[in-house]
């Protein structure tokens, strides 16, 4: 049917759902994202007949003494009588110091969690916090048709979730900047309903020479507000500075706010960095990884422009390990050390420490 939505559509369209709050069924689940979870959905979702689990990720388990028994998540054994405020604090690490002891928490052993894995990944494609409450229905598609929620497929949320979406070229037009008025902004649409990501070309560079690239991830507090918490804003001016004086350049602007998790965790992570945790601690409480970026998009927005070769700004080790899988040849490192200040030492020391940058 021309008028049905594939799969990447429904996916696009159950982000928005869990964003406002409205469950939806995967396969033969009922989610609900912990973050947006009214009182009278979780009153319903419990009400039903089948087994209800607060699905958590490993990282955020491990911060709560729970047992992963699933590998990289685990199923929270919701009590009778849970509430929002329980559910949110399981979810939120914002009072782990102030209430340390949640427990104790029993997590499910048995059965198959493929499809808790997957509500999860969609929950944290949505921006939300990795947490979402799971009821086993015995007939999804009807539970969904009855309720007029979105139904996925399964296996089929399972393997788009799992792969990075096609971008597309939209527009590109002239751009002068203070630092070249031979700038060209190029704007990349992906497939899947997600945010769009940007190239910035300084001159006409040759595409049969290693261009001088930039792969930088959006920092509202740091691009335009000037935080000093971070370096991201005086590398992103740095790297537009070298690519004006050499009258060449790329520089990728990737909508990847927060190492991946959004601005709204990455503020939550900001709040827990106030308690004394490093940023890589604070995103593991949070329920995320040290860094949920995909480089790859960079890589892919490069060979759309023809570019196959590149000298690459960055401290990130990783950047150019992903550019090289991806058949980007990094010929050069160049090194972008600035925006050190007393507020960032610590996370700075922090990136060399445990995210490998060279600085």
């Amino acid at each position: 049917m021309p008028f049905t939505p594939d799969v990447t559509e429904t996916l696009a369209r159950a982000r928005s759902d869990l964003r406002m709050g409205v469950p939806v069924v995967i396969g033969n689940i009922l989610v609900l994202a912990a973050e947006t979870l009214t009182p009278a959905r979780l009153a319903e979702a419990l009400a039903l007949d089948g087994e209800a689990v607060l699905a958590i990720t490993a990282r955020r388990a491990q911060t709560l003494k729970a047992r992963a028994y699933d590998g990289d998540l685990a199923r929270i054994i919701l009590p009778l009588d849970a509430t929002i405020a329980w559910v949110q604090s399981i979810a939120d690490p914002a009072d782990d110091l102030r209430a340390p002891l949640k427990g104790p928490l029993s997590a499910q052993r048995t059965g198959d969690a493929t499809l808790h894995s997957t509500a999860l990944n969609l929950v944290k494609s949505a921006r939300l916090l990795p947490a979402a409450v799971i009821v086993l229905l015995d007939d999804g598609a009807g539970f969904a048709n009855t309720h007029t929620l979105t139904h996925i497929d399964g296996a089929e949320a399972a393997a788009h979730l799992l792969v990075r979406s096609p971008l597309h070229s939209v527009i590109h037009a002239r751009l002068p900047m203070e630092v070249s008025e031979a700038g060209r902004l190029h704007v990349f649409r992906p497939e899947d309903g997600g945010e769009e990501h940007y190239a910035i070309e300084i001159g006409r560079p040759d595409r049969s020479a290693p261009v001088l690239c930039r792969l930088h991830s959006a920092c509202f507090t740091g691009d335009l507000m000037g935080s000093l918490k971070c370096d991201c804003g005086p590398q992103l001016r740095a790297a537009l500075a070298r690519m004006g004086q050499e009258g060449h350049g790329v520089l990728l602007y990737l909508n990847q706010e927060g190492r991946g998790i959004g601005l709204a965790n990455k503020m939550r992570a900001y709040s827990l960095q106030d308690q004394g945790f490093d940023t890589v601690e604070a995103n593991h409480r949070l329920g995320f990884e040290d860094d949920e970026r995909d480089f790859r998009l960079g890589a892919d927005i490069l060979k759309t422009m023809g570019f196959s070769a590149v000298r690459l700004l960055t401290n990130n080790p990783r950047k150019v390990e992903m550019m090289e899988q991806c058949d980007v040849h990094v010929t050069e490192r160049v090194p972008l050390a600035v925006g050190e200040n007393r507020h960032n030492t610590d996370y700075l020391a922090t990136k060399a420490a445990k995210s490998g940058h060279l600085l």
